[in-house]
C-alpha cells in the first residue's frame, strides 16, 4: 500500500508528553477525512499507549525515550509506538480488561486502544521493550487484535 505521508516523533518519558503526543498525532491524522469523533478516539489510543510506556515500561523514569512512527495511506493511519523499557511478561494477560501491574491503575489502556482503533498488535519481550501497532481507517469500526512475544 502506498503511503501519502509519514512522521517520526521521539520524546522523553515524562507525563507532560502524553498530551504532546496525542495532539501531534491528531494533527497529523487530520490530513485524512476523519470525523472529530475519530480524531478523539485516536487521541485516547495514543494517550493510553504513551502512558503505558511511561508508567509500565519505564516505571516513570523521566530520562528514557518513546518513539512514534506514523504512516498515512489514502484511507488509513498506522501508528507504531515503541519503548525500550522492561517489556511485558505475558502480553495476552496484559490485554485482559482490568489487568494492571500497578495497583493505582484500572488496567483499561489496551481495552481503550482496542475499542477505538481498527487493529491493535502488541509485540513485547521482557527486557527489550514494547511495540504497539495500531491502525484506523477512515469510516471503519471493526477491531482486530493480535499479540507476539
Amino acid at each position: 500500500m502506498r503511503f501519502i505521508n509519514q512522521m517520526k516523533l521521539e520524546f522523553l518519558s515524562i507525563p507532560a508528553n502524553v498530551a504532546f503526543a496525542r495532539v501531534t498525532v491528531a494533527a497529523f491524522a487530520s490530513q485524512l477525512d476523519y470525523t472529530l469523533s475519530d480524531l478523539e478516539e485516536i487521541k485516547v489510543a495514543v494517550s493510553e499507549a504513551v502512558a503505558n510506556a511511561i508508567v509500565h515500561g519505564y516505571n516513570q523514569a523521566p530520562d528514557r525515550f518513546i518513539s512514534i512512527f506514523a504512516t498515512l495511506t489514502a484511507d488509513t493511519l498506522e501508528l507504531r509506538i515503541k519503548d525500550d523499557g522492561k517489556g511485558i511478561e505475558d502480553v495476552d494477560k496484559a490485554l485482559e480488561p482490568a489487568f494492571s501491574t500497578d495497583a493505582e491503575r484500572l488496567g483499561l489502556g489496551f481495552v481503550f486502544m482496542h475499542s477505538f482503533m481498527d487493529s491493535l498488535k502488541v509485540k513485547s519481550r521482557p527486557g527489550h521493550g514494547t511495540l504497539v501497532i495500531m491502525s484506523k481507517r477512515v469510516g471503519a469500526s471493526i477491531a482486530q487484535i493480535s499479540t507476539e512475544q
